[in-house]
């Protein structure tokens, strides 16, 4: 019994010292250990929710940025059953192997039974995110065809920013880096377009994945509002492609820039920059419209006339000596383009032939001794205006002052052929928007409003930033001399008896390395045109910069810089036939150059039904047309279902509607009209199947 009472007391003592043990363990843990905890060590954590972001607009409510769904695809490797498992393993390899190829089938194999038997929830499917279309057809795909209960598939979304229109406007429209700094539009209205993010909790499995924890309430994220721009597709396009024509006549540019407005608003309707790049190809990298301040050039020229017409100095039709095209004041000779000699001109003419000397000669007759006084006249017609635009990077304007470290004998008549000064194309432009505009300057704006799902939050518009910068009659003047420049000047080559541009032509040369000109007697040049349209009423104005490296060539506005102006204004006039009649065929046109695209044969016949075609040109009836093998022509066409249809010398728009409604993707590449195809026509292929069409307006009657 003894013995008994002993076992029986050894085992109570052994209980109550693993009892102390065990409480001073808890103890010591509690209060006393230094333990460091890793986030491979926590079982939950709060995860965000990321918001859709909300998308950048058109005026016409067309996508110029938005967020598009793309999807992570995972696989829960235990939903599963055995025997489904087992006997579509080998069909579901083959399948993923072929869609993302990266890895072999005997690869994912290996990878889907191991993560099975490691009891893997949450298992990456692919080397890349899919789209909504590869979604679904991965859906399709064995053992995924029975859904995310039975076959394990998980498709996690995440979203992707995307142009439709591509690089169109892009420095204007912006983006966001990998640092989150943004600029454009992106960046200047990140948040409003990135909402409020939810929060959710998320365990962490065996494997490191995390999965939300459907028992936790989830906190719903707030997605971003829609900015609606003032930027007009249509015009936009017109605008890059004229500069981009333009741009490839010549090696020696390294950039250009293109803006127009509308000149009662304010409405930037389109902006377009161009930068060359390392590859020696243009795009939208820099914005030299708001952020690149230069010297003019004879664009400031109107500046002046402004000054001396409101001062009381001069007309139009008073005299001025430009003699044998050379001037020296001071230390410097002021010249005219070819040293050519006007001799006894008028203003009205020193201005339509740009005439530096004659514009030198008048600053400093009637300035040299009140530089002030034409230094305020400037000041108040708000040259070097800060506007706040509402995109950033807007470059400050400078007009030096007297007794400025810059400011010497020369300012005053360097400054009045456009030099001593520096100046955005922006500014230029809303200076030569308010004399369309009768005097009343407006603020340039890019952003009509705030909204979400179509209910507007908050609105902007029009803001005057002068009620008038000088009197009607003094606008009335320098009308008729932007009127003269086109119709008998510098910028005769654009003049159109069907209607009317006034504008400014300018040329400067750009300083670089402190200088204008090296040893090796290179240049580099500036070449504008700025102005307005119709003369009568003005709808736009718009301004034309184009940049040039270092050359021995000259470049002059009126030769470089007007052409787009004119190809712009075409556009915008030609589309717009409530200003006048619309722009007709030209009678002298020989059919053979006629280029009618194929496609919907009822948008077509409606097209030509306010056209007057060539004689010779042929339109057959049907639903749809093709071009005939004499190439002007259109013939009809029919539909093959059980193949690839033929859609060359297609425009995008009816190739894409013709494809997809035969259950075909579409991904497509270029402008213009469609030149080939992949597959061919009348190629086999799967409903859901990828056809690849490429477009050019190159060589378009081959």
């Amino acid at each position: 019994m003894n013995g008994f009472i002993k076992r029986v007391y050894f085992v109570y003592v052994i209980l109550i010292i693993i009892t102390v043990m065990i409480i001073w363990k808890i103890i010591f843990l509690q209060y006393f250990a230094n333990i460091k905890i890793t986030d491979s060590d926590i079982s939950f954590r709060q995860e965000e929710i990321e918001a859709n972001r909300g998308s950048i607009l058109a005026r016409d409510g067309r996508p110029l940025s938005t967020s598009v769904p793309y999807f992570q695809m995972r696989m829960d490797c235990i939903v599963p059953e055995e025997s489904v498992f087992n006997t579509g393993v080998d069909a579901l390899s083959l399948a993923l192997s072929g869609f993302f190829k990266d890895k072999s089938s005997s690869e994912y194999k290996k990878e889907l039974v191991t993560a099975r038997r490691e009891r893997k929830r949450y298992k990456t499917i692919g080397n890349r995110l899919v789209d909504y279309t590869e979604m679904l057809q991965i859906r399709e795909f064995p053992i995924f065809s029975l859904g995310a209960n039975r076959g394990g598939i998980i498709a996690e979304q995440r979203n992707k920013r995307n142009n439709p229109y591509g690089r169109l406007a892009y420095r204007t429209i912006g983006f966001i880096n990998s640092q989150g700094v943004g600029v454009g539009i992106e960046g200047s209205y990140d948040f409003y377009l990135k909402g409020k993010p939810g929060r959710q909790t998320v365990q962490r499995m065996l494997g490191g994945e995390w999965v939300p924890v459907s028992s936790e309430e989830i906190l719903l994220p707030s997605d971003g509002s829609d900015i609606l721009t003032t930027i007009d597709i249509d015009i936009q396009e017109a605008t890059e492609s004229a500069l981009r024509e333009q741009l490839s006549l010549s090696d020696v540019f390294e950039g250009a820039t293109a803006i127009v407005m509308e000149v009662k608003t304010g409405a930037i309707r389109a902006i377009a920059n161009m930068k060359k790049d390392i590859g020696g190809e243009f795009d939208e990298s820099y914005n030299y419209a708001i952020g690149h301040a230069t010297e003019p050039g004879s664009t400031f020229k109107l500046a002046t006339l402004v000054a001396l017409i409101e001062d009381g100095y001069v007309t139009l039709d008073t005299p001025v000596d430009a003699g044998d095209g050379r001037w020296t004041y001071s230390t410097y000779t002021y010249s005219d383009a070819g040293n050519v000699g006007y001799g006894m001109i008028n203003v009205q003419k020193a201005f339509e032939k740009s005439s530096n000397v004659s514009f030198a000669k008048l600053a400093v007759e009637y300035y040299a001794n009140n530089e002030k006084k034409y230094i305020d006249r400037i000041m108040n017609m708000k040259l070097n205006e800060k506007f706040g635009l509402d995109i950033m990077g807007e470059a400050r304007a400078v007009i030096y002052t007297p007794g400025d470290n810059m400011w010497s004998k020369l300012t005053i008549p360097s400054m009045s052929i456009g030099y001593a000064s520096l100046l955005t194309p922006l500014h230029t432009l809303t200076f030569y928007n308010a004399i369309a505009n009768n005097g009343k300057m407006m603020k340039p704006y890019f952003v009509e409003n705030l909204q979400k799902t179509g209910v507007i939050l908050q609105k902007f518009g029009p803001q005057e930033v002068s009620g008038a910068i000088c009197s009607k009659k003094t606008i009335e003047q320098v009308k008729i001399a932007l009127r003269g420049v086109v119709e008998h000047g510098t910028g005769k080559s654009i003049n159109d008896k069907r209607y009317t541009i006034s504008g400014k032509t300018g040329t400067a040369r750009i300083a670089f390395d402190g200088k204008y000109i090296d040893s090796q007697g290179n240049r580099k040049h500036q070449a504008s045109f700025a102005g307005f349209f119709p003369s009568e009423n003005p709808k736009y104005s718009a301004i034309v910069v184009i940049y040039t490296n270092k050359t021995k060539e000259n470049f002059y506005g009126g030769s470089w810089a007007a052409p787009i102006f004119k190809q712009i204004a075409d556009k915008i006039y030609s589309t717009s036939p409530q200003w006048n009649d619309p722009i007709g065929p030209n009678p002298e046109i020989e059919k053979d150059s006629v280029y009618i695209l194929a496609g919907n044969g009822k948008a077509i016949k409606d097209a030509l039904s306010r056209l007057t075609l060539p004689k010779g040109v042929m339109v057959a009836s049907g639903e749809w047309l093709t071009r005939d093998t004499i190439g002007y022509n259109l013939k009809e066409y029919e539909v093959i279902t059980d193949s690839i249809p033929d859609v060359s010398h297609m425009g995008l728009k009816d190739a894409l509607y013709l494809l997809e409604n035969l259950g075909y993707r579409v991904k497509f590449s270029g402008r213009g009209r469609i030149v080939a195809q992949s597959p061919a026509a009348g190629s086999s292929l799967s409903k859901n199947g990828l056809i690849e069409l490429i477009l050019s307006d190159e060589n378009i009657n081959k």
